[in-house]
């Protein structure tokens, strides 16, 4: 569940000249890079591995080895909240203050002991035993989003399979009863095209502050609830938590609760959509896996390299750090580009090529260190149930004719929508 996060806008930094950018040479900002910057990422890797962005504000790590020492070294903080607003009008900063606030209690923007404090609750949570104990829920719940599109014979993967199946298991997971998960997507959603926003206008902010002000009203409600009846659920162990002083307070309570919902849907729906994708469009890789079931595993995992659905997360240099002949300076930030580094053919040889017997497969997805996902092991068990049962329920399944429309996101990598023609069902056996 981890999740990316959007630069400073209109910050330079001192040790570099501002550029236009519309003249960087790797046009980081196009449409034609952000549909698929894996060729300009291959650039980076070789030409540049640590270079700053003016379109971003940020340096931009590329390399394997220079991404997993990032996530491992303690001068770059994930405490990172305050560069949202930093350099925004006051006027505009002050409005939007309630978002701030709730972004800097969320665990993966913290740092050491404040991040282990939270962490080390939700880590009882996604233990592999207790997630594996979910499986027969979430291959009901597939069963269930597949039935009701196959009569129509086509569906949009994204909106019928990979947006809803998330929601559905973390709101399960937290205990939001279940007449109310429906309304958790548009609020993650608006905090996803927040986050993960290279440029975030004033209107994607102001989106994220409403879904933020109405998530935490919501929560209240069902904060107040879960206090008079008491549930299994991860938000009832929450809520005693707080009780006992571990989490501090309302706020730290409705920030991780906000989290929780984001980290659970946006990552796994995309895991989900762009899985399918490259399968629907490599048919000897669909064919190989739909004939060898136990290659379940090891391709969720050359999915999650292939196509990471998150693509960068950002650390605050604490001090100057020297990295590759470049220094980025104290106060600049560093953005860990995770799928540039899973396809470094330095780490993975022929990285451009979905392979599902590769033998070392140390893809950073899911980051490394610390702030390693806690989730992985749920959106791993989401992804393979989801994957497994459209293919062997679909094995003629299509994409519609059409072109596909990425999100303009650099840091959530994601379609719009992912039409299919279902074909012939396979009937169950």
């Amino acid at each position: 569940m981890n999740s990316p996060d959007a630069p400073k806008p209109d910050a330079t930094p001192a040790a570099t000249p501002a550029t236009d950018a519309d003249l960087d040479p790797f046009r980081l900002q196009s449409p034609e890079t952000l549909a698929n910057p894996y060729p300009v990422y291959a650039r980076l890797r070789q030409e540049a591995p640590v270079y700053f962005s003016a379109g971003y504000n940020g340096w931009l790590v590329t390399r394997y080895d220079h991404v997993a020492a990032g996530f491992r070294d303690p001068r770059l903080s994930a405490k990172r909240s305050s560069a949202f607003v930093t350099k925004l009008p006051e006027e505009v900063r002050q409005r939007l203050e309630p978002l701030r606030r709730n972004l800097a209690s969320w665990a993966l923007l913290l740092d050491p002991p404040e991040h282990t404090r939270i962490r080390s609750l939700i880590n009882k949570a996604f233990v592999p035993r207790l997630v594996e104990g979910l499986r027969p829920r979430v291959e009901a719940l597939v069963s269930d989003l597949l039935d009701a599109v196959a009569p129509a014979g086509r569906m949009d993967v994204l909106r019928d399979l990979g947006d809803l199946l998330p929601l559905l298991v973390i709101g399960e997971v937290l205990g939001v009863p279940a007449e109310d998960r429906h309304k958790l997507k548009g609020w993650s959603n608006a905090l996803g095209g927040f986050l993960g926003a290279g440029r975030p206008t004033l209107e994607i902010a102001g989106g994220a502050l409403t879904a933020v002000a109405e998530l935490e009203d919501y929560f209240r409600g069902v904060i107040a609830s879960r206090r008079q009846s008491p549930g299994s659920d991860l938000l009832s162990q929450l809520i005693v938590a707080e009780e006992q002083g571990t989490i501090l307070g309302e706020q730290e309570l409705l920030s991780t609760c906000c989290m929780l919902l984001f980290g659970g849907h946006e990552t796994t729906k995309n895991l989900i959509g762009n899985g399918l994708l490259a399968l629907l469009l490599d048919r000897s890789a669909r064919d190989e896996l739909r004939a060898s079931p136990m290659l379940l595993g090891p391709a969720v995992e050359e999915l999650l390299r292939y196509d990471s659905p998150v693509q960068w997360m950002s650390r605050m240099a604490l001090e100057d750090i020297e990295l590759d002949g470049v220094t980025i300076p104290k106060g600049d930030r560093a953005f860990l580009v995770l799928g540039a580094a899973n396809r470094d053919p330095a780490q993975f040889p022929e990285p451009d090529r979905l392979d599902f017997h590769r033998t070392d497969i140390r893809h950073i997805s899911f980051g490394l260190g610390v702030h390693y996902c806690a989730g992985a092991a749920l959106a791993r068990m989401e992804a393979q149930a989801a994957i497994s049962m459209f293919l062997r329920r679909f094995p003629d399944a299509a994409l519609a004719s059409g072109g596909l429309t990425w999100r303009m996101n650099p840091g959530v990598r994601g379609l719009t929508a992912i039409p299919v023609e279902l074909g012939k069902e396979k009937a169950s056996t």
